[in-house]
């Protein structure tokens, strides 16, 4: 019998890396199916709208232009139904195509879940049950904290420092200066615990308000629809959630080198003379806390961000004027 050809549909970045660990795909081992030929095409095929019915005719599109049997989309955005739950995936039998959303997998261990959904789809699909179109819904009230976990994780926020390179350099070069000067160490010493943390809360707040504002990555709804309002506040929270861990991450980095750095140029015994105080090994510690906060905004704030496309892979709304523009490209 004919091989099943069947057709990966991936938008890029994420989704696609994702799609390639399937090309290899074979029916599972109880299924009396014919072999598969998984071909992959990378480019984006779902907007914003989050259009299920739409997509899965762009999907049908593809595979007419290709002929292939079956057609799978993978993507990285959110799927609703139009009674507005949160969908893993989308099967119409009758156009042999079906869509999959990798927020829906939850974050974790993304890649063996999705080629594992992937499998079940197109054998799902290779010896259809039923001819109506099936659409897979998220269960539970945790549907959307999941969607919006899997958002936060695709957006890798531990890579968020490549975007801030010339900040870091600028908040350690200011970390390195300030922590050899006695009013620093004045300051320092003179504030009290819930005034450090309330400079760490403020200082890190700053900076997220900060990208958020140079680099336009606030999302406003296209419509007053319901479900237009709903995607810009998960596209908005996943944004902030991801710059908050990734500046967590940046602000960890940053106290760490700076207390190396004090640890190995500051003498206690000169502090104590100069405060007219006993400086203890632990005074270096808070030292430190402060001239984090402080290099943080005098700085990240001091230099522009690294570039347009370093932030653009944390935030999915900068992701998505990508799309726009490539199916615009695609329609002209």
């Amino acid at each position: 019998m004919e091989p099943i050809r069947v057709g990966l549909v991936a938008d890029p970045a994420s989704p696609t890396a994702v799609a390639r660990r399937m090309t290899d795909l074979t029916p599972p081992i109880a299924a009396a199916a014919d072999s598969w030929i998984i071909e992959l095409v990378s480019e984006p095929f779902t907007l914003g709208s989050e259009d299920v019915d739409v997509a899965l005719e762009r999907l049908r599109a593809h595979a007419e232009q290709n002929g292939w049997d079956l057609v799978i989309g993978v993507t990285e955005l959110p799927l609703r139904d139009d009674d507005g739950r949160y969908l893993l995936a989308a099967i119409d039998p009758g156009r042999q195509s079906a869509v999959l959303s990798l927020p829906a997998l939850g974050g974790f261990r993304v890649r063996s879940r999705a080629r594992h959904a992937v499998r079940g789809l197109v054998d799902g699909m290779a010896e259809p049950a039923s001819p109506e179109e099936q659409r897979l819904p998220l269960p539970g009230l945790s549907a959307r904290g999941r969607v919006l976990l899997g958002m936060v994780l695709a957006n890798r926020p531990w890579m968020l420092a490549a975007g801030l390179k010339s900040a870091l350099i600028a908040a350690l070069a200011t970390g390195a200066v300030a922590t050899i000067e006695p009013t620093v160490w004045s300051l320092a010493s003179a504030l009290s615990g819930w005034r450090l943390v309330a400079a760490t809360v403020a200082s890190i707040a700053i900076i997220i308000a900060w990208i958020v504002i140079d680099g336009r990555l606030w999302d406003r709804p296209d419509d007053d629809s319901l479900l237009a309002r709903e995607r810009s506040r998960l596209y908005n929270t996943s944004t902030l959630l991801t710059l908050t861990i990734g500046i967590v991450i940046c602000y960890l980095a940053l106290y760490v080198v700076n207390l190396a750095w004090a640890l190995f140029v500051l003498d206690t015994a000169v502090m104590s003379e100069s405060l007219g105080r006993t400086v203890e090994v632990g005074d270096l510690f808070v030292l430190t806390w402060f001239v984090a906060s402080a290099a943080t905004l005098g700085g990240a704030l001091g230099t522009g961000l690294e570039s347009d496309d370093a932030i653009r892979a944390a935030t999915y709304s900068k992701r998505e004027e990508e799309r726009r523009a490539r199916l615009a490209d695609e329609r002209t």
